[in-house]
């Protein structure tokens, strides 16, 4: 699932990762993707930080505190942000990497599969 509040960005992970070979869900933040989760679990979440209503790191936080089979879903961090204490926040939000946008097209798909088991 691709949490994301920028159209363009999930159109460019959705087409990236269809091509791929991956079924792709989109929320626009964390509220709702953690709506959408109680109903369709995914075998991995792409998180963005900055996003309104509830942002990638609220979200995590929340997702993680759970104790439910969606606490160990992992997760793909992505923000344009690239300091020391981002990685840091990202680590304690519960992400399992971070990755500054923009982000290239081969590493997405590569991360991706790695961190759902598929070996590429």
């Amino acid at each position: 699932m691709v949490v994301e509040d920028a159209s363009l960005v999930r159109l460019y992970y959705r087409s990236i990762l269809e091509s791929a070979g991956f079924r792709v869900e989109e929320a626009l933040n964390g509220l709702e993707a953690l709506e959408k989760l109680l109903t369709k679990p995914v075998d991995l979440l792409i998180v963005d930080v900055n996003m309104p209503q509830m942002d990638g790191f609220t979200f995590l936080t929340h997702l993680r505190r759970k104790e439910s089979t969606l606490a160990a879903i992992p997760a793909l961090v992505t923000s344009t942000e690239a300091g020391e204490k981002d990685f840091a926040a990202a680590r304690v939000a519960g992400a399992n990497f971070y990755m500054v946008k923009p982000i290239d097209a081969a590493v997405l798909v590569e991360l991706v599969s790695m961190l759902c088991g598929i070996p590429r």
